[in-house]
């Protein structure tokens, strides 16, 4: 799955659901073709479009690769009849259903609260969340698609983090250099659907939802 591998279209019917082994997927918000912004993003803690796990035949959302990766893929039919047969399988669907839609509403809130040098340190430590290294394979454009803004914002922005040594940005791809100093540079834009997810997660009990 390359960068820019398209799983859903806005308005099209779920026909896959996929389950990441490795890559970042995004969940973007379309006005138009010009008009667009992420919603959320997911790696191998989650899949994709979510929409599925409740049942629904379409997606509102493009769901695309941001970075490169794999999966694990069943067709909506599989999905359904599985969340039917495996209480255990349904019920950690769901949870993560509901961390993902934490994720959403804390995006919302930074994009009309944060500036965009805070939004970009939690975006990219989100992407960090969701690799094997510190190098995230990432360009520019794509983050200026991600966030909402204009590229010079994005390029402004990179240099706040570059002056502060927090990360290092090169062309089509970004090193973090200082986590725990970018994690107090993001604030609290950074950190409450993280441990929502861990929270769920670490709570759900396979013999509860045994069948």
């Amino acid at each position: 799955m390359p960068r820019g591998f398209e799983i859903v279209g806005p308005g099209h019917p779920v026909r896959h659901v996929y389950f990441l082994c490795r890559g970042i997927g995004s969940v973007v918000t379309s006005l138009s073709e010009t008009q667009k912004a992420e919603a959320g993003m997911f790696g191998r803690e989650g899949f994709s479009p979510t929409s599925a796990g409740v049942g629904a035949k379409f997606s509102v959302h493009q769901v695309l690769m941001q970075v490169e990766g794999d999966a694990y893929r069943l067709t909506l039919e599989a999905t359904r009849q599985a969340i039917t047969e495996h209480p255990f399988f349904a019920n950690l669907l769901a949870r993560y259903v509901q961390s993902f839609a934490t994720q959403i509403s804390y995006t919302a809130l930074c994009n009309v609260s944060c500036q965009v040098d805070e939004r970009l340190a939690r975006w990219l430590l989100m992407c960090h969340d969701r690799v094997d290294d510190d190098e995230i394979a990432i360009t520019h454009d794509f983050i200026s698609l991600m966030l909402g803004v204009r590229r010079p914002s994005v390029t402004t922005a990179l240099h706040v983090l570059e002056g502060r040594r927090l990360i290092r940005s090169q062309r089509g791809r970004i090193t973090i250099r200082d986590r725990k100093a970018l994690e107090e540079f993001a604030g609290s834009a950074y950190g409450v659907p993280e441990q929502e997810y861990l929270r769920l997660i670490s709570d759900l009990d396979p013999e509860a939802t045994s069948a």
